[in-house]
């Protein structure tokens, strides 16, 4: 086999044959590297699809205008706080102080100004709605990109993002505020202890290891609170520990490629800060919605099996799981049994959960089935019958089915049109008074003919 039929079959493998595995039968080791392989190819698959490249160029634009803003509120929690040196000093150590410290100077001097003007400007309160609008657009933005990603459609008020936005901005400073306060912490009081002494190197450890944690820490919260969506935990802190390591190495790799590029830029001069800082902000917000791409396939890995055989699902196939999941859920509503949900219904017969989901959502539209609302979580919902059992025949069934959604809309049909249409309307009609046969007892004869 040659190399290019190798690489040939191996994306034909990653475009069908992947997703059409499953764990069943599988070791432990095998179901980890399964998920792991099809998380990563749907992140991958998610990041070309959802235009993230474009979407980070325009979260990039976002940031350049809103950071005096976003600034502004960090130092006003600190200085409220009575910690403003902390702000300044996390700025000497980033790149920027690290490229030129005078540029924390410049830039604590438009920080100080904006808050002037926010406070009482020409027109009173103007600067603070522009202050507010900016933040506001910025993580407008994030969130409009996390929602894409994760597919979600409805949307939270104004004045409930305004507070979230909020809520986030002024705890960042905080956490910041409370590691530098730990650090000085370490470095004083507990360097007098005797134990802190004899443990010189577990405490250097701690020490480097904070602002790692610190990052992993923000980045899954980000990943957790962000999408208007609720995330399991293992689909946030997994992507935030991996996207938080890749930002802190990127921050430190800025540190080192900016001090080059600055000493030695000849085109740009002193100027060279504006073209780097735009390209370093372009790289994370890469990472950042790459991050959300990852922690969506974390959580919906699973509703993409079969993915390619769904889509290409004959009509035949389609009837049949369709009345298959009805009967499953008459089936239990006669027994008496609690009604269940689409991934319960797909777990216990081995179906992709995207298919059941699709087809319960389709008899739900057209009336078959009600949704009853968990009252622990409002966004997972169970399905019982929404007519009465005895009179829910497979022809009305599929007559309600077939019938939802728009007809007769072209404007000018010719006659032989109508009155094929009137025929196709006697034949279906015929179809369905055939099919009287009650969907709770399609297996009934042969639950008598096994019992025998």
């Amino acid at each position: 086999m040659t190399l290019s039929e190798k690489i040939a079959k191996s994306l034909d493998f990653m475009r069908h044959g992947l997703w059409r595995t499953t764990s069943e039968g599988l070791g432990k080791g095998e179901r980890i590297g399964l998920k792991v392989l099809k998380t990563l190819v749907l992140s991958v698959r998610g990041f070309s699809e959802n235009d993230i490249a474009m979407r980070a160029d325009s979260l990039t634009y976002s940031f350049m205008f809103a950071i005096v803003p976003i600034l502004s509120l960090f130092l006003a929690v600190a200085r409220g706080l009575g910690f403003e040196q902390v702000i300044e000093s996390k700025l000497l150590d980033s790149f920027i102080g690290q490229y030129d410290p005078r540029l924390v100077d410049v830039i604590m001097g438009f920080v100080q100004r904006y808050l002037e003007t926010a406070q009482g400007g020409v027109f009173l309160g103007v600067g603070l709605l522009i202050l507010l609008w900016a933040v506001y657009s910025f993580f407008l933005n994030i969130e409009s990109s996390f929602n894409k990603i994760w597919q979600v459609q409805r949307n939270l008020n104004s004045l409930r993002k305004l507070m979230s936005y909020l809520m986030i901005l002024i705890s960042i400073p905080i956490v910041m505020i409370l590691s530098s306060g730990v650090s000085v912490f370490v470095n004083t009081t507990m360097a007098e202890s005797r134990l802190f002494q004899e443990m010189n190197a577990f405490n250097e450890f701690i020490l480097r290891a904070a602002p790692w944690l610190i990052m992993w820490l923000i980045f899954a919260f980000m990943y957790w609170g962000i999408p208007n969506t609720k995330v399991g935990w293992r689909a946030a802190l997994i992507p935030g520990i991996i996207i938080g390591t890749l930002a802190q190495l990127l921050q430190m790799l800025g540190v080192y490629i900016f001090m080059f590029l600055g000493r030695t830029s000849i085109v740009y001069g002193a100027f060279a800060i504006v073209p780097l800082l735009l390209t370093w902000v372009q790289w994370l917000s890469l990472l950042i919605l790459y991050g959300a791409e990852l922690s969506y396939s974390i959580q919906n890995k699973e509703h993409f099996d079969f993915q390619m055989d769904i889509d290409t699902m004959s009509r035949r196939y389609k009837d049949y799981l369709t009345l298959f999941i009805c009967y499953c859920i008459v089936k239990r509503f006669a027994e008496g049994e609690p009604p269940c949900s689409a991934t319960q219904l797909a777990r216990e017969n081995n179906l992709p959960v995207r298919v059941v989901n699709q087809l319960i959502g389709r008899m739900h539209e057209v009336g078959i089935l009600s949704r009853i609302a968990s009252p622990e979580d409002d966004e997972r919902a169970f399905y019982q019958p929404a007519l009465d059992i005895n009179k829910l025949t497979v022809g009305l069934l599929f007559e309600r089915v077939e019938q939802g959604g728009t007809e007769l809309f072209f404007q000018s049909p010719s006659q032989e049109m109508g009155q094929f249409w009137d025929e196709w309307l006697q034949i279906k009609r015929a179809d369905y008074d055939f099919n009287s046969r009650l969907v709770k007892d399609i297996l009934k004869n042969e639950e008598i003919n096994d019992k025998i």
